[in-house]
């Protein structure tokens, strides 16, 4: 089976560790090759800072899948130190905000050296995945840079003439880390998104894949990113492969994060039903939590109502095999038809 995800960050990588925990116990057929999972992550949280090209969902991906990963945040690595960010708030040196790890900022250096050289993203995505071992082949949706910044009232500036508050805008990781998405977004913008290609392999994964998933990752700052890289949308639009979602919202409010935030800054309703309508154009298959499965989906798509609470390993493949249950039910339709 030939799997392509499209990935965020916490809940995308905690659905990618399930999804190769059910692969594990449902082994290829005789003579068929092994399962093969190809992740297209987000990279628009992306963002510089100390001089250091950061790739949060990318890395939280690596590190998830490559048993590097924090257990309990979901994010960072799992036993780190954090002497050069005391240095560095030693020095008054800005951010503060974004505090980076000392094991972290390895990989950070790495990637910033290897970019600095001329080797574009995605080849410097393949090297450090050479020591994780993710399991995955691991691809950033672009190799341009591409960042997300959110455009808020500005409280210290005066207001315009006509008395409207003045505004600024910010790079997602301040608006997400320092503010915590309690600035009301009146703008979410993906600078730089609309000259950027696919990263080599982006389509080709999409326009091969036997399933496409989306797993409970943003639906606005991640899925929807990776989305809006031009070429993208149409591949999962002519794909012959069935699309098949995971709902981020459980109940009116996001499984994790501050997914409501986001879509109330693109006047969308927090809600199952309103995801599964901005993937409406492609979307086969969506599964969301019992209590929403009487919302009015969006017409052609296949509803499942199945426990989506990632609360262990066990739990979360349980959700994948639903996911692929589901593409292979759709599938067999479509060869029906």
């Amino acid at each position: 089976m030939r799997i392509t995800a499209l990935a965020g960050g916490v809940g995308g990588a905690r659905f990618l560790r399930g999804l190769l925990h059910h692969l594990d116990s449902r082994p290829p057929a005789a003579g068929d090759g092994p399962h093969e999972v190809i992740v297209i992550g987000n990279t628009a949280d992306d963002v510089t800072l100390h001089g250091l090209r950061i790739c949060p969902d990318l890395d939280t991906v690596m590190y998830t899948l490559g048993g590097g990963i924090h257990p309990e945040q979901g994010w960072g690595r799992a036993g780190e130190t954090f002497g050069v960010a005391a240095e560095l708030e030693a020095y008054g040196a800005e951010p503060q905000w974004f505090t980076l790890g000392d094991r972290d900022i390895a990989t950070h250096l790495v990637r910033t050296r290897m970019l600095g050289l001329g080797y574009p993203l995605s080849a410097v995505t393949e090297a450090l995945c050479a020591r994780w071992q993710p399991g995955v082949r691991l691809l950033p949706m672009s190799d341009d840079p591409i960042e997300t910044h959110v455009v808020i009232d500005d409280p210290d500036a005066d207001p315009a003439p006509d008395g409207s508050p003045a505004v600024k805008a910010v790079h997602f990781q301040e608006w997400w880390v320092r503010l915590h998405a309690a600035a009301p977004a009146r703008q979410i913008l993906a600078v730089g998104i609309d000259q950027a290609k696919p990263a080599p392999g982006v389509l080709d994964a999409i326009a091969g894949a036997d399933v496409v998933v989306l797993p409970p990752s943003n639906p606005v700052v991640s899925i929807g990113t990776i989305l809006a890289v031009p070429g993208i949308r149409d591949a999962i639009r002519a794909t012959r492969a069935p699309v098949v979602g995971v709902s981020p919202i459980i109940g009116g409010a996001p499984v994790r994060g501050m997914a409501d935030a986001c879509l109330t800054a693109i006047g969308v309703e927090t809600s199952a039903a309103a995801v599964a309508d901005l993937y409406a154009d492609f979307l086969g298959g969506w599964l969301v939590a019992p209590g929403d499965h009487g919302s009015v989906m969006p017409d052609d798509v296949a509803l499942r109502a199945v426990p989506l609470l990632m609360t262990d390993l066990e739990a979360t493949a349980a959700i994948a095999g639903a996911a692929l249950d589901l593409a292979q039910e759709l599938a067999g339709e479509s060869a029906g038809r």
